[in-house]
This record gives structure tokens, C-alpha cells and sequence, in this order.
């Protein structure tokens, strides 16, 4: 642990990127290695996979980004200004996400076509870029929790992101498969859409490496970002076809697991 913990302190860009790679593509494509022996996925059991997901990552939010955010804001601006800090940019990262859904173009599963011009792009790829969007926080959030220095905050952010990138890949590979690509398609396309979170890490590592000041404006950004994405997407997405009660089970599993894992690695 206090190899870690120097490696941190000494390197943060590099400890952020390595961080984000393995949350992120790593964990996603090992997610979306089973679709080579499975067809497809029951919508109840792919609801409970997402849920699952979002409860994962509603505790690291709030435990690995939120929660050192106001920490480290108290330490530098008193606790009061601190905290004001925090919101801000906790506001600031959710109205980042919500333009990009706005503007960008790309297509849900569920919800169909949404963002900008979407006849221009092949329908794989406007659900490529909508797992993108999705992913692009995560990484932003692994990133900036590794390159902090604390390695509480950057183990408990890298395991939350990298638990809920797997059932995450899963579902998107066989949801592509039920849409009718091929299995080297769907993982394919599973995996590069894991490939944004190292780019999201590495802007964030850069911005915490550049200044420690910016730390608890980058965590609480990249909080905003992915409370945007569990709120506006993921819990809707999860409740929209009459599973809610064993959503809403499954999201409190997860919930619960990542308290006990940042529990158990503070």
C-alpha cells in the first residue's frame, strides 16, 4: 500500500492514465467477453445488470468524488466557501453532459435516436456515441481520483468504475447482437466504446498533475458529469419496460457493495 500510495504522489498523470485504462477499456471489454458464448440477454436480466451498474455508481460519486471533493475544498476555502466550490462544480459537470446529450448525435436503445443531425452516421455508431458520452465522466472521474495522491480515493473510484464497466459491456454487446451484428461486431464495438474513459482520464490526471488547487473542482465536476448520466439515463433506461422493483433491487446491491469495498480499502 505505501508503494502505491508514493507511486501516486510521485506520478499522478501517469498513475490517472493507468487507472482509467484498466476501469475503463480494460474492464468493458472483459465485461463483453461473454457475449462469445451467449446470443443474447433477457431485457429483465439486462436491467438488472445496468442497475446494478448504477448503484456502483451512485456510491462512487458520493464517496469517492463528493465526499474527498469537500474534503480537500474545506482544507484550502474553509468549509462553507469549500462547499459552494463543490456545488459549482458539481453544477457545472452536469450542465457539460446534459449540452453534449443535447447537441451530440447518437441513439438509445430504448429511447431511439436523440442529439443532433442522426442520418449522417451508421445506427452502430450513434449508439457508439452514446455509450461515449456515458463513459467520457467515468473516465474524467478515474483519472482525477488516481492522480489525487490519496489512494483510498483513487482505489475506491477505479474499482467502482471498473465493477460497473463490466456488467456495462455485457449489456451493450448483446444489445447490439438482439439488434442483429455479429458477435465480433458487438464486442468490437463494446470495447471502443470503453476506449473514451482513458482520454477522459487523461485529461483529468493532466488537470490535477497541473495544479492541486484544481482537485476538488475536477471532483466534483466529474461528479456532476455522472450523477447527469445515472439521473437522466441509466435509471430511466432500467425502468421503462415494468422491471422497476428488481431495478431498484439491483441497484441497492450495488450501492451497498461499493460502501462496503470503500469501507474496507479506507
Amino acid at each position: 500500500m505505501d508503494t502505491l500510495q508514493a507511486i501516486a504522489r510521485d506520478s499522478p498523470f501517469l498513475t490517472g492514465l493507468g487507472a482509467s485504462v484498466l476501469a475503463g477499456a480494460g474492464a468493458t471489454a472483459l465485461g463483453a467477453v461473454p457475449i462469445a458464448f451467449v446470443s443474447r440477454l433477457s431485457e429483465s436480466f439486462t436491467n438488472l445488470l445496468l442497475s446494478f451498474a448504477a448503484g456502483v455508481m451512485l456510491a462512487a460519486t458520493m464517496f469517492s468524488l463528493l465526499l474527498p471533493a469537500l474534503d480537500a475544498a474545506g482544507a484550502g476555502f474553509g468549509a462553507r466557501t469549500g462547499a459552494l466550490l463543490v456545488i459549482a462544480s458539481l453544477a457545472l459537470g452536469g450542465v457539460a453532459l446534459s449540452l453534449a446529450h443535447r447537441y451530440a448525435p447518437h441513439e438509445h436503445f430504448c429511447k431511439g435516436c436523440e442529439g443532433g443531425e442522426t442520418r449522417r452516421f451508421a445506427r452502430i455508431w450513434l449508439f457508439v456515441i452514446a455509450i461515449t458520452i456515458h463513459n467520457f465522466p467515468e473516465g474524467l472521474a478515474v483519472g482525477v481520483g488516481a492522480a489525487s495522491g490519496d489512494l483510498a480515493t483513487g482505489l475506491g473510484v477505479t474499482l467502482g468504475i471498473g465493477l460497473q464497466n463490466m456488467p456495462e459491456g455485457l449489456a451493450v454487446a448483446a444489445g447490439l447482437m438482439t439488434l442483429g451484428y455479429g458477435r465480433a461486431t458487438s464486442f468490437g464495438a463494446a470495447v471502443v466504446s470503453g476506449l473514451v474513459e482513458p482520454v477522459g482520464g487523461a485529461i483529468g490526471a493532466a488537470a490535477v498533475a497541473f495544479s492541486v488547487t484544481l482537485l476538488p473542482w475536477a471532483l466534483g465536476f466529474a461528479a456532476g458529469a455522472m450523477l447527469f448520466v445515472i439521473s437522466s439515463e441509466v435509471i430511466p433506461e432500467t425502468h421503462r419496460s415494468g422491471f422497476e422493483r428488481g431495478a431498484t433491487a439491483a441497484l441497492f446491491t450495488g450501492f451497498c457493495l461499493m460502501v462496503f469495498l470503500t469501507a474496507a480499502l479506507s
